[in-house]
């Protein structure tokens, strides 16, 4: 599933800026806000992107960190 990131307007003329929806495209993202929201006026929908911190880490990326923290090569002393 993609997170969407949706401002909208509400029937009562509030606006939402920053609601995250989770779905697997952006019809069923503004779709679902629909469902929730109904009456609603969707002013942006935009795909949102991972940030690194979201990221797994594999194994060897967690040695090479580990290394680099402590200033020196991983297996010399």
């Amino acid at each position: 599933m993609i997170k969407y990131g949706v401002k909208l307007r509400t029937r009562g003329g509030m606006v939402i800026d920053d609601l995250q929806i989770a779905a697997r495209d952006r019809g069923a993202a503004e779709h679902k806000v629909g469902q929730i929201y109904q009456r609603c006026e969707i002013i942006d929908c935009a795909e949102m992107r991972p940030s690194v911190k979201d990221e797994p880490f594999d194994l060897e990326s967690v040695i090479n960190l580990i290394g680099k923290e402590g200033g020196r090569e991983p297996g010399k002393p």
